[in-house]
C-alpha cells in the first residue's frame, strides 16, 4: 500500500460493494480516510482497520474538517484546494463559511444535473416505448421525480440568486429553505414510493430486454456506471442531507451574521420535514398492513378500515358484557378513530370474524370502580364503560387484570393524541388511502376471476431501515472482481 502523506477525509456518495480483497467496500454516508489520490480513477483509503482501493467518483471530499471532531491532534481545519493538492491549514471563519456555502451550491447543481439525467435519459425514453412501459409502470418506477426535478430547478435558482460571488461568506441562504419548506414535502411521496420502485425494478431486471434498455439509456446520457436503482435512491439521500448541510453552515455562521437567525430557522424547518417524511413512511407501511389485515377478517361489515383509520395502536382480548349481563370473550383492536371487536375463529389460526366497532370520535370513556354495576346488574373488576353518544349505545368492557386495564387506558389516551397529531400534520393524505383501497379492489377482482393473489406480498412490501444499491443483479467485468468497472485497476 502507498504511504499516506497527509490526512484527507471523504464521504461516500454511493455504496461500493466488492468481493475483491484489494478494494475498500463501503456504504453511502461512510467517512473514509483518503491516503492516496494520485490516480484520477482509483484512490486508496481506510475505514477503521480496513483499507484498500475504491472508485474516486463514489465519494466527495469534505470542504471543512475540524481535526478535534475527527480525533486528530493537529490544529486548524483541513482545506482541499484540489484532489492532488491538499494540506492542513488554519482557516479563518469567513473562509470556512465560504467553503460550506460553495459546497451547498455545488452539491445542488450536481443534484439537479443528476435529476435531469434521469428525467431526460430514462423517463422520456421510457415514454417512447409504450410496448414496454405503461404510464402506471413509469409512475411506479420513477414516482414523482419529474415534480422534484421541476421544484429543484427553482430552488437552485433561488440559492444561486442569493450567492454573493465576490464575497461568498456573505451569502444568505437561510431564507431560500424557509420560503420553500412546504414544497419540500413532495419528497414524502417519493420516499414512500421508493420500495415499490425497487420491487418493480428487481422484477424487470430479470428480463434481458429491460436490462439492455436501461443500460442503453445510461450510456446515451453518459451517466456514471451504476444500476438505475442507485440513481433513484439519490432523492431519498438528498432530503436527509439538507439538515446536515444546514447544521454545518450554522456552525460557521457567527451570531452577528445577518443569515444566522434564518439558518437556524431553516435547520429547524428541514428537521421537521425529515420527521414528517419518516412519520409518513411509517404510516404508509401501516395503512398497507391494515388493508391486508381487513381482508383476513370474515364477515366484515360497514366502511373499509382505511376510511377512517391509518394505524393499529393497541390490541388484546377482553370480555364484553351484553345488555342481558352475559359475558362474551372478544378480541379488540384499537385503531385511530375506532375500536373494532371480533370473535376468534377457532378453526382458523389467527382467524377472526367481525362483530362490531365503536366510533371513538363520538364517545365517552368512563372508568369503573370494582364492584356491582347497577346499569348492567353485574359485579365487575378491572372494568370501564364506553358511551357512544350519537347512537346512545353503551359498552361494558372488562380487562383480565388491573395491569391490562391500565394499558388500555393509556392506549385510549394515546389514540386521541395520535388523532390530533394527524389532523395538525396531515400525516396520511386521503389519496394515499384511496390508492391502497384501489389496490385492494383490483386484487380482489383478480382473485374472483381466478387469479392467485398474495395479499401480504402485494401490500406489505416492507420498507428497509436504510436503502442500499441492489445486490441481486450486476455486470461482470473481466478486469476486476468489483461491482463496477472504472478506469484501469490500480496495482500495489
Amino acid at each position: 500500500r502507498p504511504e499516506p502523506d497527509t490526512l484527507t477525509y471523504a464521504e461516500a456518495l454511493w455504496d461500493h460493494i466488492t468481493m475483491d480483497p484489494e478494494e475498500l467496500g463501503f456504504r453511502a454516508g461512510d467517512v473514509i480516510d483518503v491516503a492516496d489520490m494520485s490516480d484520477k480513477d482509483w484512490w486508496w483509503g481506510a475505514i477503521d482497520d480496513r483499507e484498500g482501493w475504491f472508485p474516486a467518483t463514489f465519494v466527495r471530499l469534505r470542504v471543512n474538517q475540524e481535526p478535534s471532531d475527527l480525533g486528530l491532534h493537529a490544529e486548524g481545519i483541513l482545506e482541499h484546494s484540489s484532489p492532488a493538492n491538499h494540506r492542513i491549514s488554519v482557516l479563518n471563519s469567513d473562509q470556512a463559511r465560504e467553503n460550506v456555502v460553495n459546497e451547498i451550491i455545488n452539491a445542488e447543481r450536481e443534484y439537479v444535473k443528476h435529476l435531469k439525467d434521469v428525467v431526460e435519459g430514462y423517463i422520456r425514453h421510457a415514454r417512447k416505448r409504450e410496448d414496454m412501459f405503461s404510464e402506471d409502470r413509469i409512475s411506479v418506477i420513477f414516482g414523482n421525480m419529474e415534480a422534484i426535478y421541476e421544484f429543484s430547478q427553482k430552488f437552485l435558482e433561488n440559492i444561486e440568486s442569493s450567492f454573493v460571488k465576490e464575497h461568498p461568506h456573505q451569502s444568505q441562504l437561510g431564507h431560500c429553505f424557509l420560503e420553500c419548506s412546504k414544497e419540500f414535502e413532495i419528497y414524502s411521496d417519493y420516499c414512500n414510493n421508493h420500495p415499490s420502485a425497487s420491487e418493480e425494478l428487481k422484477d424487470l431486471y430479470k428480463n434481458k430486454k429491460y436490462r439492455h434498455f436501461f443500460e442503453a439509456c445510461r450510456l446515451l446520457q453518459e451517466m456514471i456506471e451504476i444500476p438505475l436503482e442507485g440513481f433513484l435512491l439519490t432523492p431519498v439521500q438528498k432530503i436527509c442531507k439538507y439538515p446536515l448541510q444546514l447544521n454545518e453552515l450554522l456552525k460557521y455562521t457567527p451570531v452577528t451574521h445577518p443569515d444566522h437567525v434564518h439558518i437556524q430557522g431553516a435547520l429547524d424547518a428541514m428537521k421537521k420535514i425529515a420527521t414528517l417524511i419518516n412519520e409518513r413512511k411509517r404510516k404508509m407501511e401501516s395503512i398497507e398492513k391494515l388493508a391486508y389485515w381487513q381482508t383476513t377478517v370474515e364477515d366484515w361489515q360497514g366502511p373499509d378500515l382505511l376510511e377512517d383509520s391509518s394505524e393499529l395502536i393497541y390490541a388484546g382480548e377482553m370480555n364484553k358484557v351484553n345488555s342481558a349481563g352475559w359475558s362474551q370473550e372478544r378480541n379488540f383492536f384499537l385503531f385511530d378513530h375506532q375500536l373494532v371487536y371480533c370473535k376468534k375463529d377457532l378453526l382458523k389460526k389467527n382467524g377472526y370474524s367481525y362483530k362490531g366497532r365503536i366510533d371513538l370520535d363520538d364517545c365517552e370513556i368512563m372508568d369503573l370502580e370494582d364492584g356491582k354495576d347497577t346499569q348492567y346488574n353485574v359485579t365487575v373488576k378491572n372494568a370501564w364503560k364506553i358511551h357512544e353518544v350519537s347512537r346512545e349505545k353503551w359498552y361494558l368492557l372488562v380487562a383480565r387484570s388491573s395491569a391490562e386495564k391500565e394499558k388500555w387506558m393509556k392506549a385510549f389516551t394515546n389514540e386521541r393524541k395520535r388523532v390530533k397529531e394527524d389532523q395538525e400534520n396531515n400525516f396520511v393524505p386521503l389519496y394515499w388511502k384511496r390508492m391502497v383501497l384501489n389496490k385492494i379492489k383490483t386484487s380482489q377482482e383478480k382473485q374472483r376471476s381466478g387469479g392467485q393473489m398474495n395479499y401480504q406480498k402485494e401490500f406489505v412490501r416492507g420498507i428497509p431501515s436504510h436503502a442500499t444499491l441492489p445486490r441481486s443483479y450486476s455486470k461482470k467485468v473481466q478486469k476486476k472482481k468489483g461491482w463496477f468497472g472504472f478506469g484501469n485497476k490500480k496495482t500495489k
